[in-house]
């Protein structure tokens, strides 16, 4: 009898707790603004586009959200000659933001985010071997998850990884990345 007391209270319990939890799959989409960050480089921002999915698990005033985007990075920089390229780069990014809820569905976050480098080019030149294969950098924000399924997310990525790999570059490359973005909650389970 007792351990029917005790695993009917577990079940209880269990079902009030999943019930304040909850979980969405979605897609994203949005612009990036970035610019590599070096004392020696003469550099400036370019533009590009980042999109994928992400994963919501909220419980209460917390949540979690892990991504998986593809992400255009790089900056506009001087050649040899003093003339402005473009060096654009490609990531395969995975983000996983801790989201603090603020009321009306703001939230303020903040996470890792863990880059793989799929393609790097400076004025239409492979330089994929100059680069490492890898980024790790921390990301900050505000979003806004909107009661009808909507997320409008603004954050900004911090390169903490020099992902320099080259004689020709001297000192620490470190990418910063402005991310606005819109996203949908395509599956939403939960409150």
């Amino acid at each position: 009898m007792k351990k029917l007391c005790l695993l009917l209270i577990v079940v209880v319990v269990s079902l009030q707790a999943s019930a304040q939890v909850q979980v969405a799959l979605g897609l994203k989409a949005g612009i990036n603004v970035s610019k590599l960050n070096n004392d020696d480089l003469e550099s400036s921002s370019i533009t590009g586009f980042h999109g994928g999915a992400f994963a919501l698990f909220k419980l209460t005033a917390i949540g979690i959200q892990p991504e998986l985007l593809f992400s255009q990075q790089g900056s506009k920089v001087e050649d040899i000659s003093g003339d402005p390229q473009d060096l654009k780069m490609s990531y395969m990014t995975i983000p996983v933001m801790i989201k603090f809820y603020l009321p009306g569905g703001f939230n303020l976050q903040a996470g890792p985010q863990f880059g793989f480098l799929n393609s790097a080019e400076f004025d239409g030149v492979d330089i994929k071997d100059d680069l490492k294969s890898s980024d790790l950098s921390a990301n900050v924000g505000v979003a806004w998850d909107a009661p009808f399924g909507l997320v409008f997310d603004a954050r900004y990525n911090i390169g903490l990884s020099d992902i320099n790999d080259s004689d020709n570059i001297d000192g620490e490359l470190k990418s910063g990345v402005f991310q606005f973005s819109v996203g949908y909650k395509l599956i939403k389970l939960g409150k």
